[in-house]
């Protein structure tokens, strides 16, 4: 009976339940394949267990190839959008105020009044211009002038 106690404690096997759980886990609660790149890991850690009986060596073996994978997997995840891309997918507003560079004005979007900034702060904005809502920032929009666009 003492035998069977000693194969589940086998750490092989309790690396292997480690990686199982962390890939699950990423499933449940997506953190940019880190807990992913950790549950591989694990498991192939798992198969090295098997050679490497020294308990110490596989937690730096875990860390490292966790890093190295954790660090090689950022090229997959989705960077954030460039100006002409933002630019592209934005709505349309128009300026109902002068926006002077650094300064708060006022455009209509979606017919109501929303205070607004020009994301460049060495650009003005002229009354009546059309201008793309970039992002919102609690009550402040921030958008960019139409010409932009075209560039």
């Amino acid at each position: 009976m003492s035998s069977s106690y000693a194969t589940m404690l086998n750490p092989a096997l309790l690396w292997l339940i480690a990686g199982a759980i962390l890939c699950f886990s990423e499933a449940i609660f997506p953190v940019a394949f880190v807990a992913f790149m950790m549950g591989i890991s694990a498991i192939v850690v798992a198969a090295i267990a098997l050679v490497i009986p020294s308990f110490p060596i596989q937690v730096i073996l875990w860390l490292s190839l966790s890093t190295i994978l954790i660090v090689g997997s950022r090229r997959f995840v989705p960077k954030k959008k460039s100006l002409n891309s933002i630019v592209g997918d934005a709505q349309e507003g128009e300026t109902l105020t002068e926006i002077l560079p650094g300064k708060t004005g006022r455009v209509l979007y979606e017919g109501n009044s929303w205070q607004a900034i020009c994301a460049d702060d060495k650009i003005a904005l002229l009354p009546h211009q059309k201008v793309y809502i970039v992002t919102r920032k609690g009550n402040t929009l921030i958008v960019l002038p139409e010409f932009l666009d075209k560039a």
